[in-house]
């Protein structure tokens, strides 16, 4: 696996048409705010907190398969009540971007390098790309709610590729889970991983500020390329 750098940026740079991005753990570190949504509806019941593994868990798959995971089958209809009655946005505070991201997507959009989101969230993506003012840079925005089948089934990829019209050669995925890397690996889109180097991934990204750079440097970079430097084809 390559790991992202600025003084060997990959060939497949320059033919790079279309990012997908997936949200949690991605665009924004949503873990903590995950992890008190998810009590918070557990509480709601007389439940104890969720354990690390199921924390591990509700941070990668749609609320229905969370609520499935956490919460016994015969209670089900009671969480839909209390989750009803919570205000999401009031876990707004503790969501955060990723740093870079901004200056990343501008960097994207000034290259006119499509961009869509991926997740399996539900009816919550909009309102948190709202939220952090980075709706503009998106679409299509994919979410679970709006798929026959989540992550990891390659139906969301397509529907993106579809919308833009774009090879699946000029694109790629960035996530950070399984699940992506088997979205990624199954719409037969170059993968590449975020902040997790156990993925299987074309590429290895440790931040956003280093992609970038990465990726501002190809024009330059390129004419001096070795044999030895990746193509990531």
């Amino acid at each position: 696996m390559y790991v992202c750098n600025p003084s060997t940026p990959p060939q497949f740079l320059t033919r790079l048409t279309g990012v997908i991005f997936d949200c949690d753990g991605v665009l924004v570190d949503s873990r903590d705010a995950n992890r008190m949504y998810y009590n918070l509806i557990r509480e709601g019941l007389g439940m104890l907190p969720i354990t690390p593994e199921e924390e591990a868990y509700v941070h990668m798959h749609s609320v229905t398969e969370c609520l499935a995971r956490i919460i016994p089958a015969q209670r089900l209809a009671e969480a839909d009540v209390v989750r009803d009655n919570l205000n999401y946005e009031d876990i707004f505070p503790y969501i955060y971007l990723e740093d870079g991201l901004v200056e990343f997507l501008e960097l994207l959009a000034g290259r006119g390098i499509r961009m869509a989101v991926h997740t399996n969230r539900t009816n919550t993506t909009e309102r948190l790309l709202r939220h952090f003012e980075i709706d503009r840079f998106f679409a299509p925005v994919v979410n679970a709610g709006s798929l026959k089948r989540p992550k990891p089934d390659p139906e969301g990829v397509h529907y993106i590729l579809n919308a833009w019209g774009l090879p699946t050669e000029t694109v790629a995925y960035i996530g950070d889970s399984a699940l992506d890397e088997r979205s990624a690996a199954a719409a037969g889109v170059t993968f590449w991983s975020y902040k997790n180097p156990a993925l299987a991934a074309a590429m290895f990204v440790p931040d956003f500020d280093t992609l970038r750079s990465c990726l501002a440097g190809i024009a330059a970079a390129l004419p001096g390329r070795t044999a030895e430097e990746p193509d990531l084809s």
